[in-house]
């Protein structure tokens, strides 16, 4: 860089990376993780399952799409901070109507450009993802010792229970379908099935993505208990995405699955979702290296033998090795060998690691929303 630092981010082994900060400023301290999506930054940067994170961006163009109240996933950005390899550029998009920078700061999120990010994503791949402050001053003043023992402090992820602090604070009912043109975001007007969803960090597509399968969805908070699902008589349940440590989060979460599950009752269940099923079916789970972030992840479906392309966002895994003989595993990550999807043999219960919603493919994944629906509809016959 030939002019002065305004950003610094700072490596818990001591690693300083120096920037041109953008979005608001003061300092953060997160796990910093890559996502290799070519589009979506506005959603990833909402995606309530970033808590406690920092998103380093492989692809080089972020803001020129800009940002839109439409693509949030959330009502708040959730993700701690973005790390790019060139500086956001003005938008040149009809749908925009904010320019990520001005989104950043308002919305209360530091900004790092200027940044090798194909040095720092090899470092996270061979080292873990680490943990790092993020600071931005416009005057360039860094107290570079302080933000390195700022990263060291880190509590990190392992043990963290991060679903209540983006789950819903009450109940709600959501009918908004997924967006098409030219009318937008239209409303379900003659749902089929009655679905309880717990948001354990729901993203607003995934709601939709069950709208528009037919069904009256009503969420509940993630520390909702199974009388309190059962007593509004759903046909399904839903189990979101969300953040943290499942084990934590299956504290309070694993009882009330368990109590689902009794009543034999379809279940379905996205990353954290899937994760929490897992446990309550006797499985463990377990913290990734650097994790899964992207829209470009091949996956194999070993009932049918095809391969989806699809969205993810984890960093804890379930362990193949701890599912009991009744679980079947349904789909592997074609990257690592890992798990990306379980069913039960008899029942319709069933779960992926990965993100159906978020169009990867584009449309690769939808039949699980559909199976659900259809799991629901046979039971009803």
């Amino acid at each position: 860089m030939t002019d002065t630092p305004t950003a610094c981010l700072a490596l818990a082994d001591g690693t300083i990376f120096y920037g041109r900060g953008f979005g608001s400023t003061g300092q953060t301290v997160a796990e910093l993780c890559f996502n290799t999506a070519m589009t979506g930054y506005q959603e990833i940067m909402t995606d309530p399952s970033y808590a406690g994170q920092i998103v380093t961006f492989t692809f080089p163009h972020i803001g020129n799409t800009g940002v839109t109240p439409e693509d949030d996933e959330t009502t708040e950005p959730v993700a701690d901070g973005m790390v790019v390899k060139w500086d956001p550029t003005a938008p040149s998009n009809w749908r925009a109507t904010e320019e990520l920078t001005a989104w950043l700061t308002r919305r209360g999120r530091i900004g790092i450009g200027g940044i090798d990010t194909r040095r720092l994503t090899r470092a996270i791949r061979q080292q873990g993802a680490p943990h790092v402050a993020l600071a931005h001053d416009p005057d360039g003043n860094f107290d570079i010792a302080a933000l390195v023992q700022a990263a060291r402090d880190f509590e990190g992820l392992v043990g963290r229970d991060l679903a209540k602090d983006v789950t819903c604070a009450q109940s709600y009912r959501w009918n908004e379908m997924r967006w098409a043109w030219p009318d937008g975001y239209a409303p379900q007007t003659a749902p089929k099935h009655k679905v309880v969803a717990i948001d354990f960090g729901a993203k607003r597509n995934i709601l939709r993505c069950l709208a528009s399968a037919g069904c009256d969805v009503t969420v509940l908070p993630a520390t909702a208990t199974a009388e309190e699902v059962l007593a509004l008589d759903p046909d399904g349940v839903f189990l979101s995405n969300g953040p943290g440590d499942p084990a934590a989060t299956g504290a309070y979460a694993v009882p009330m699955i368990k109590g689902v599950l009794d009543r034999d009752l379809p279940v379905f269940g996205i990353c954290l979702g899937h994760q929490m099923l897992a446990l309550a079916l006797g499985a463990q789970t377990i913290k990734m290296n650097h994790g899964h972030h992207g829209a470009n992840h091949p996956v194999k479906d070993n009932d049918t033998g095809k391969v989806e392309i699809t969205s993810m966002n984890h960093g804890f895994t379930v362990d193949t090795q701890s599912l009991p003989k009744s679980v079947i595993e349904t789909h592997v990550s074609l990257f690592d060998g890992s798990n990306c999807g379980i069913r039960l043999a008899d029942r319709p219960v069933f779960s992926v690691q990965y993100h159906p919603e978020a169009s990867p493919g584009p449309q690769d994944s939808y039949y699980l929303f559909e199976r659900f629906a259809a799991a629901m509809a046979d039971r009803a016959a």
